[in-house]
């Protein structure tokens, strides 16, 4: 039977139906080590008791209201991730693309707020992957995503992946704003180092521009900070979240400061469902435990030994893997096989990851994961490497 879904997907032939933790089961009853977690969505794993019953708490109370009033919840999380990080202000969303644009619209707002409307054009990194709305597509600039959407949202510029001097040369009077992830996700897990944010740290402060940073996937205690701009020890103007936040139900964020979010005031932008009441209650229930005392030291504890048994499946299979990439749980095996091959093999062994872009599998399992679950990862990794080889 042909399905009424459009074909946008290439789905796997697999249909789960419930989740406890790190692990996943189909409708048959089989179980799978998920270290994909919904593409670094599932956070806390899956059926986290905090956070059910925070979801549930809220849904026998109130759904949605709207935005035309005052949701307590927003307030509430909005403060705690203001207290967290750079911003001042938070817009709330139900996507990354929507938090992307958001800051979009916030960049150029503010140049034409400040004096400077003719500054609406954003230097934007080769690989980089921001979601899938027109805007979003251009910015990341990726030939696959804009086949057959042109033409493309004017005002973008995109520079090779780590060329400060080519991001220099990129800077003109039209420039508004730089946006980078701290580490790209759909582009094959390529962390930038944070010397190279800080240089454009300093290049966004030299010729008055603002630093917009995309943390939907590496953000929320990913790579063992709340934030991966913590790690270079820099604080952007702008900053886009989602996946992590939600723990599995779909939230974003555009974070700003007060002099960014100069020109986002009453009637500028607006949502229908973002930050509803149980969107709020997730949220804020994430928060609880990423912020508990030790919870973030403990995923960099985990993450380095995840890291070093990731090295010797390496070393051991180096006809399929070639390295270790990425930072925290957000960790990517460059494959030397395809790595559909690798996936499809991972899956059939009993362990769900996720592919990316140059030939790289993803390895984004839930923070709450330990040892056991790493050997049980690695014991699957070299079955699957084994079954492969020549």
């Amino acid at each position: 039977m042909t399905s009424a879904l459009m074909p946008t997907y290439a789905r796997a032939d697999a249909a789960f139906e419930r989740g406890e933790g790190p692990y996943i089961f189909n409708e048959a009853g089989d179980r799978y080590l998920d270290f994909g977690a919904g593409i670094a969505v599932c956070a806390l794993g899956h059926a986290h008791p905090h956070l059910v019953e925070a979801l549930t708490t809220q849904a026998q109370k109130l759904w949605h209201t709207s935005n035309l009033y005052q949701i307590s919840g927003q307030g509430r999380l909005a403060e705690r991730l203001v207290a967290a990080t750079f911003a001042d202000r938070v817009f709330f969303t139900n996507s990354g693309a929507e938090a992307v644009e958001c800051g979009l619209k916030l960049i150029r707002k503010y140049h034409d707020e400040t004096g400077n409307p003719e500054r609406f054009r954003v230097i934007t990194v080769e690989g980089a992957f921001h979601g899938r709305t027109l805007a979003t597509i251009a910015a990341g600039g990726q030939d696959k995503l804009l086949n057959g959407f042109g033409p493309a949202v004017e005002g973008f510029d995109q520079v090779p992946f780590g060329d400060i001097d080519a991001m220099r040369a990129a800077i003109g009077p039209e420039t508004a704003a730089i946006l980078i992830e701290p580490v790209q996700g759909e582009g094959g897990i390529r962390p930038i180092e944070p010397a190279f944010l800080r240089q454009v740290r300093t290049l966004c402060d030299e010729h008055g521009l603002l630093m917009m940073l995309d943390e939907i996937q590496c953000g929320i205690g990913r790579t063992g900070k709340l934030f991966a701009y913590e790690w270079a020890e820099i604080e952007p103007d702008v900053m886009a979240i989602a996946k992590g936040i939600g723990g599995g139900f779909p939230v974003g964020a555009c974070l700003a400061t007060e002099k960014a979010a100069v020109g986002m005031t009453a009637g500028t932008h607006g949502t229908t469902f973002g930050g509803n009441p149980l969107a709020m209650a997730v949220g804020n229930a994430v928060l609880d435990v990423v912020l508990e005392d030790g919870f973030l030291d403990r995923v960099q504890r985990v993450a380095n030994h995840l890291t070093q048994q990731l090295a010797g499946v390496v070393d051991r299979h180096g006809e399929i893997f070639e390295e270790v990439r990425g930072q925290g749980l957000m960790l990517g095996l460059k494959c030397k096989v395809p790595n559909i091959d690798v996936w499809h093999k991972l899956r059939a062994n009993g362990m769900l990851a996720v592919p990316a872009g140059d030939n790289v599998v993803r390895l984004l399992p839930p923070l709450i994961i330990d040892e056991q679950h790493i050997g049980e990862a690695v014991d699957i990794l070299d079955k699957s490497a084994s079954e492969l080889e020549p």
